[in-house]
Parts: structure tokens; C-alpha cells; sequence
């Protein structure tokens, strides 16, 4: 197969890395010629497990390269896919003009049939966008052009893209076209060797897939939060209730971690988008609503928390925070909690000293020079002189410290556990003050 890829972002690259793998012949096209630049150096620039070294293998192979020629990249590939951003408007609707954009500029260069896929999160009804887009511009060109016009949404976690790829849980194809259905099938074959996992539907059943899968995820995150404040009122442990509902086949143990709530480029971009899509059609979407609502709350909880301790006025305290992405094994901060929770806590007077192991670089675009946040080398050297700690991100290097250590760098031995990672008794045996979610 030979493939083009528009768009060299998280979605784009992991997927170009990962045909690419398999045999594909990938060209990955992107109109920053800098970042072109630095991806034909060696230097891939987002974080994630893996990539790096499967786009260095594979470009020693010949398999995948990086270019600012769209118009190569369309000529030489029988599929072409749109993996642009789709930044949330102000109404809370995904912006689409880099999606419409990308599909006008792929077909001034369509010069034999072509497949052209929606990998970008997009809503329902973007293909049929798309289409109209293309074929406005061949009649502009004065050519005819078979092509279809494809829906297949990226379901891929941060920090495990390269092994949800590579193993997929399924892959959802709409079209309307069976032949495209089939060569589509036949690209992914490689993928799923032993269970037929590929999903073919229609196009719009397959847009509203993606939603509807991270609504729901986000639903369960919203709701054990929700829960955990009510064990807490009422003295229960909430790890434990965990255990007590997630043992239930039905609705099992994934995504019922309490914690500081989500963050990322997809969970709210989505519940915004489709509450913005029930909004269109005349209703609200009251569950949605609710999702975002306790998940805005939940990112000030911790917050709350020290200033129950310390009072409101935080003048004069250090605050380490352990963790800035929005979860493990990235350095995405979009709509981290992280953030949330520093502004709030310099906002009341205090200062924070903040490690990551891969995020400081993001930290550092998004904060500047702000002289009431230091960034660290270490999570101990964030601990020094610092009244508490605020463990945001559950990296696993932060899971078993050496809390007696702790406690001598620590000028007060506090500790706010975001996402529930120490046993209580233990810590308030050695002496820490010690809060987390949901838990007496």
C-alpha cells in the first residue's frame, strides 16, 4: 500500500509510524516546514513510548519520509489520510477549516482514484463536508476523478498509542462504498491476523463512534469522582467501593479511578462538541453537561483541600506538585489539571516548585517566567522547603518514594494524593498529615 498522511501530529505520526511498520510505504505531509525539518533530522517532537524509535527503524527502511510536497505525497498514494487538528470553537464545535482545508488542497493534485480518510476526530456528517469539498474543486479543475471519501477514527491513549495500534480492540471503517470497504480491510489486515476486528458501518455511524466512546469514558471518570465525594461525606473508602462495583463484569475496573479529573486534547474537546451537536438539534444533553460540570469542580478539589488545611490565604507557602501532564508516559498538558491547580494556588499568594519526567519543556511554554513557579530537575528537589505536596500525575516513579526521605527535605510532612496512590495508615504513621479522594 502506498499511503500519504496530512497532518504530522500525534494522530499522524503514530499512524504513519505504525503502517509504515507493516510495509506500507507512508509519506507524512505537514505545511510546518520546521517541523519537517526536525522529523527528517531524527527528532520526533511529541512524547510518546515507542515512536521514536519505530519512525528511526522505519526510515532507515525507506518505509516512511517527511515532506512539505503535498502535491507528490497525493500523486504517488492510492490512500490519503486527513489526520489534521480539530481545535474546539468558541461555541464548543469542532473547527473544521484544517479538515475542509486539507481536503481542497488534496484534490487540486488528485490525478487517478484515491481513498481519502478522515482519521481527524470529526463530527458527524464531515465526510459528506469533505466530499463536497473535493468535488467542487475537480469540477473547478475540470476532471473526473473517482474517489471515496472514508471515516476511520483514531482510537489510540496517550502514553500506549503504539501498542493500541498495533493490537487494535477494533478498527471502525464507514463508507458506503464496498470496494473501499475492502481495500481498507486489506490495509489493516496486518493488524488483525487473529480476530477479524475490523468494523465496517456507515459513514456516520462510524463519526459518531469516536464521540460516543470518549463520552463514555468520560462519563465513568465523572462519575466515580462523583461518588468519591459522597464516601467521603459519609466516611466510606471509595478504593474500596471501587472493588465492590468494578468486580461486576458489567461494568469492570477501567476508567473508575478517582482522581483530580481528565484532561488531554480529546475528552473535553469531544463532550464539548457533542453537547454543541445536541444543541444544534434542539435538545441538551443533560448527561453530557453533567460530565463536564463535575469534571471542572473535581480539578479544584485539591485545591480545596489546602485551603482546609492552611487557610485561604496561602501567602508564604511552597507547594511541591509531583506530575504536570495530564496523565503517565506523555507530555501533553492540554487541559491537565496540573494547571488548573498551579494558577489557583499562586492566585491565593504561594509559590510552587513542580517536576515532571517528560512535561517541564510544556510546562515552560505555558507558564513562561513566572517567578512563583520553579521547575525542577527532581521530585525530591521539588520537595525542598515546600509546606506540602500535591501528587497530580500517577508517573510510576512517584508510586513507592522514600516518604522518610520525604519527610526531612519536607518543611511541613503533608501530603494532598491526587489519584490515591499511598495507604493512609501508613503515611499517618510516620507522621504525614495526609488527603486524598474519597477515602476517610
Amino acid at each position: 500500500m502506498k499511503l500519504a498522511v496530512i497532518g504530522s501530529g500525534y494522530v499522524g505520526l503514530t499512524s504513519g509510524a505504525c503502517f509504515a511498520e507493516m510495509g506500507s510505504s507512508v509519506i507524512c505531509v505537514d505545511n510546518d516546514a520546521a517541523k519537517i525539518s526536525s522529523l527528517n533530522e531524527g527528532f520526533v517532537p511529541i512524547h510518546e513510548p515507542g515512536l521514536q524509535e519505530m519512525i528511526t527503524r522505519n526510515k532507515a527502511a525507506g518505509r516512511i519520509s517527511f515532506t512539505t510536497d503535498l502535491k507528490s505525497a497525493v500523486e504517488e498514494s492510492r490512500i490519503i489520510f486527513i489526520a489534521v487538528g480539530t481545535p474546539p470553537d468558541e461555541d464548543g464545535s469542532a473547527d473544521l477549516q484544517y479538515v475542509l482545508g486539507a481536503a481542497k488542497e488534496i484534490a487540486q493534485w488528485i490525478n487517478s482514484p484515491k481513498i481519502i480518510v478522515d482519521k481527524s476526530t470529526v463530527p458527524v456528517g464531515t465526510a459528506d463536508l469533505v466530499h463536497k469539498a473535493i468535488a467542487e474543486v475537480l469540477s473547478k479543475r475540470g476532471v473526473s476523478h473517482h474517489f471515496d471519501v472514508v471515516s476511520n477514527p483514531e482510537f489510540l491513549k496517550e502514553g500506549a498509542a503504539i501498542d493500541d495500534f498495533m493490537h487494535p480492540d477494533r478498527v471502525v471503517i464507514g463508507t458506503d462504498n464496498s470496494v473501499a470497504g475492502e481495500t481498507m480491510k486489506t490495509l489493516y489486515a496486518p493488524f488483525c491476523r487473529t480476530h477479524d476486528r475490523v468494523l465496517i458501518m456507515g459513514i456516520r455511524s462510524a463519526e459518531m463512534s469516536k464521540y460516543a466512546a470518549n463520552a463514555l469514558l468520560a462519563t465513568k471518570i465523572s462519575f466515580i469522582n462523583e461518588i468519591s465525594k459522597l464516601c467521603e461525606a459519609y466516611g466510606a473508602d471509595v478504593s474500596e467501593v471501587r472493588n465492590g462495583i468494578g468486580s461486576d463484569t458489567r461494568i469492570g475496573y477501567k476508567f473508575i479511578y478517582p482522581g483530580v479529573g481528565y484532561g488531554g486534547s480529546c475528552f473535553p474537546k469531544d463532550i464539548k462538541a457533542l453537547i454543541h451537536m445536541a444543541n444544534q438539534k434542539g435538545f441538551d444533553s443533560h448527561i453530557l453537561k453533567a460530565v463536564e460540570e463535575v469534571n471542572a469542580t473535581q480539578k479544584m478539589l485539591l485545591v480545596q483541600k489546602v485551603k482546609s488545611h492552611f487557610g485561604n490565604d496561602l501567602s508564604g507557602k511552597c507547594f511541591a506538585i509531583w506530575g504536570l501532564a495530564f496523565k503517565p508516559q506523555t507530555d501533553d498538558m492540554r487541559e491537565a489539571p496540573s494547571i488548573i491547580i498551579i494558577k489557583a494556588l499562586i492566585e491565593a499568594g504561594a509559590t510552587i516548585r513542580a517536576y515532571d519526567p517528560v512535561a517541564i519543556n510544556e510546562a515552560k511554554r505555558i507558564f513562561g517566567n513566572n517567578s512563583s513557579l520553579c521547575l525542577c530537575n527532581s521530585e525530591y528537589q521539588a520537595l525542598e522547603n515546600s509546606d506540602a505536596l500535591l501528587l497530580i500525575t500517577e508517573w510510576h516513579q512517584f508510586r513507592y518514594p522514600d516518604f522518610v526521605r520525604m519527610a526531612e527535605i519536607m518543611k511541613q510532612a503533608v501530603i494532598f494524593d491526587g489519584r490515591n496512590l499511598y495507604n493512609p495508615n501508613e503515611l499517618r504513621e510516620l507522621g504525614f498529615s495526609y488527603y486524598a479522594i474519597g477515602r476517610p
